[in-house]
């Protein structure tokens, strides 16, 4: 550095890459975490927890085990899924899912008008090997069915199906195989216009514990709680606006903080669940989750019972994410 020059002109030069730095990171953070969201207020009609639990006990405990190699108990859940369905009045079908001549089934629920822009919310109903799998996923389950009683009630003005996916676990995760996968390609074929298709992956585990929640990223804990007491809105890198979108219709609908990441598929968690097989499609999709194994200690264990849950938390989800299905949609 020349001493010879003037302290303020140094001081310029030394600093200025530092603000655009400092810019740069702070757009950075604005992009990938949309921090400044404004809620759009709605009221959305109540979600009885009792229903909620009633659900993810039946499906973790009447049904148990639903992994791929008891085909009857995921023939059962699928029949179940169906009857609430249609108790719900929706037009219900089924769609085959064929692994090696073996025959799966996805569950489909459409409301609102045959025709115009697509909204897709689901949730995967088969769970991890021998494990009860309350969380993951009978929780998602239990709201969409929820989900699927209140847009009975109160037809959405656009077309929507709720689908209950099988295989979403391993051995069949990130494989051909998944439901999901099934469901984006028959979509594609038929040309259908999917505006936006939501992943309800594991939305009933919540703490108020400090420390309770992790991030795939040491830097995350700057700008995100250390307690696992919100829902979480996982995205790509780059569908901002999609993000921005629901996550203010979610902000609004109840007091559950809702916080939001757009990050490449790299990052930790960002596509391990449905919404990955509807990228694949070149459709726009979020994860609505509790942040899993990020928060959870009976992840994928025999711990994941029915009654480790908080259902009045998880109605709150299903809220959020009917105040999503009733807005009307984006050009």
């Amino acid at each position: 550095m020349d001493f010879t020059q003037s302290p303020q002109i140094s001081y310029r030069r030394l600093f200025a890459p530092l603000a655009v730095i400092g810019t740069g990171l702070l757009t950075l953070i604005a992009l990938v975490g949309q921090p400044l969201v404004t809620p759009v207020p709605s009221t959305p009609p109540p979600v009885a927890p009792a229903r909620l639990e009633a659900h993810v006990k039946k499906l973790s405990v009447d049904l148990y085990p639903r992994s791929f190699d008891r085909a009857g108990n995921l023939k059962r859940t699928a029949a179940y899924i169906a009857e609430q369905f249609k108790e719900a009045g929706a037009l219900v079908s089924f769609q085959d899912v064929v692994v090696d001549e073996a025959h799966f089934k996805n569950v489909v629920a459409r409301f609102g008008p045959a025709s115009g822009r697509l909204l897709v919310i689901g949730a995967h109903y088969d769970s991890y090997g021998g494990t009860p799998g309350a969380d993951d996923n009978a929780s998602g389950i239990a709201g969409v069915l929820e989900l699927a009683h209140l847009l009975g009630r109160s037809a959405p003005a656009r077309p929507v199906e709720l689908v209950a996916y099988t295989l979403e676990e391993p051995p069949h995760f990130r494989s051909r195989h998944m439901g999901s996968v099934w469901h984006a390609r028959a979509l594609k074929a038929e040309g259908r216009d999917v505006e936006l298709m939501l992943s309800l992956e594991m939305i009933g585990y919540f703490s108020d514990r400090p420390g309770s929640q992790a991030y795939p990223l040491a830097p995350m804990k700057l700008g995100y709680p250390d307690r696992g007491n919100f829902i979480a809105l996982v995205g790509q890198f780059g569908d901002f606006g999609v993000s921005r979108s629901v996550k203010a219709a979610m902000s609004g609908a109840s007091d559950l903080p809702v916080y939001s990441l757009n990050a490449p598929g790299a990052v930790q968690g960002v596509d391990f669940s449905d919404h990955r097989s509807y990228w694949a499609q070149g459709y726009p999709a979020l994860m609505v989750t509790d942040t899993a194994f990020m928060r959870n200690p009976n992840y994928h264990g025999a711990g994941d019972t029915f009654d480790k849950l908080d259902y009045k938390r998880m109605a709150m989800v299903v809220q959020a994410v009917y105040a999503v299905a009733k807005r009307a949609a984006e050009p």
